[in-house]
């Protein structure tokens, strides 16, 4: 019982999911509203993002002994802010199962897996970095409005690093929480307790609608989610197979749909959160925290309806720098792992710099684009020596 409670993994959990939700709970909400959506509707797509990133998680971490978080597709939610201005509800739910039906068609057919076998180690590294950098970043620039908050979270978190490494993250954040009530930084006006209930929403089909929102909701879900998402687990020594993750998360995104499960996808950024040494010092038991975290995506689901409230009631200072603190770590040894070929630095640095500079053509973002180059320069450079 002490082993399935422990504070580290408890804690790991609860930070991938306010780091999830932090980041992305205002764009699902835009998102929403473009489409027309009702309150009763917009409390329906947190209930389904939330159910659906909250049972695949437990289950995949349970059946593989695995940290494998899911989440939905914060890229693709900011695709739709301006995707689904003007178009019907139905339409877009139509367009939700199209994309969902072709992260199973991926998942099923293996072409996913065997993308994936092809890709350098260091190159995904390279793009973990890149992904996770900005996060490393706004931990500093949140102290420029919130200097004493920051500062207080990051002399905690270098003072017990090393003494208490598993319980530093959650230290640091008690610490932040104190000094923001102090300082009168928390606001629960207006916070009330809610449960979300799931709307029907019934599909429509439209050939536009599936051409310019269904593919590219697939396209971003793919190259900004699932591609990070599994370079995440490699990077931390974990080879679950990458296509069966794929094709249930097309599963669990066809059944939630309708109630506004836009995209569901294997996370990144917070599942880095639940694989680090902090979490514990066995790798084989870190997917204790992403069951954690598929626990809390439940409750966060559940009462849907209070989750702005909870976030509007933090600093948004508090929030960077524990996310910042939490991965600070997974950064450093995703940049160990980059460059540590030489003969394959000059690829790994070129994914690196294109993943971290936010690039985005066509729709895709920088993780792919990151990828594609730097993989085109490391083929380059293989046929160069052969």
């Amino acid at each position: 019982m002490r082993a399935a409670i422990s504070l580290s993994h408890f804690s790991a959990g609860f930070i991938a999911v306010l780091v999830g939700y932090s980041s992305s709970a205002a764009i699902i909400f835009q998102a929403a509203a473009s489409a027309g959506a009702s309150q009763a509707e917009i409390s329906s797509w947190t209930w389904a993002l939330g159910l659906g990133a909250g049972v695949t998680s437990i289950w995949f971490s349970l059946r593989y002994r695995e940290p494998i978080l899911t989440a939905w597709s914060t890229p693709g939610a900011a695709l739709l802010v301006t995707a689904l201005a003007g178009v019907p509800m139905s339409e877009a739910i139509g367009a939700f199962l199209f994309s969902s039906g072709l992260i199973l068609l991926c998942g099923v057919t293996g072409w996913f897996d065997k993308i994936m076998r092809l890709m350098p180690a260091g190159l995904a590294a390279a793009m973990l970095g890149g992904v996770l950098l900005n996060f490393g970043l706004d931990l500093f620039a949140s102290a420029e409005t919130q200097p004493w908050l920051v500062g207080a979270m990051l002399v905690t978190y270098l003072a017990l690093r090393r003494r208490w490494p598993r319980y530093v993250i959650p230290l640091s954040l008690l610490v932040g929480l104190a000094v923001a009530g102090g300082a009168g930084l928390l606001r629960f006006d207006g916070f009330e307790w809610q449960l979300a209930r799931p709307v029907l929403m019934l599909p429509s089909f439209s050939l536009a609608t599936l051409l310019g929102v269904g593919i590219p909701l697939f396209m971003v879900t793919m190259a900004s989610q699932n591609v990070p998402g599994v370079a995440v687990l490699r990077a931390h020594g974990y080879h679950t197979p990458a296509s069966p993750l794929i094709g249930w998360t097309g599963v669990t995104g066809l059944l939630l749909a309708p109630f506004g499960g836009f995209a569901l996808n294997l996370a990144a950024i917070s599942a880095a959160i639940c694989m680090g040494k902090e979490v514990d010092a066995s790798p084989g038991q870190r997917y204790k925290a992403a069951v954690w975290a598929g626990i809390f995506y439940l409750l966060m689901g559940l009462f849907g309806a209070t989750v702005v409230g909870l976030f509007a009631a933090l600093p948004t200072e508090l929030v960077m720098a524990i996310a910042g603190l939490a991965l600070l770590g997974t950064i450093g040894n995703s940049l160990t792992v980059a460059m540590a070929n030489e003969q394959e630095r000059d690829a790994a640095l070129l994914t690196f710099m294109i993943t971290a500079s936010g690039l985005a053509l066509f729709g895709i973002g920088s993780a792919f684009w990151g990828l594609v180059i730097g993989g085109g320069v490391h083929w380059l450079n293989r046929r160069h020596r052969h």
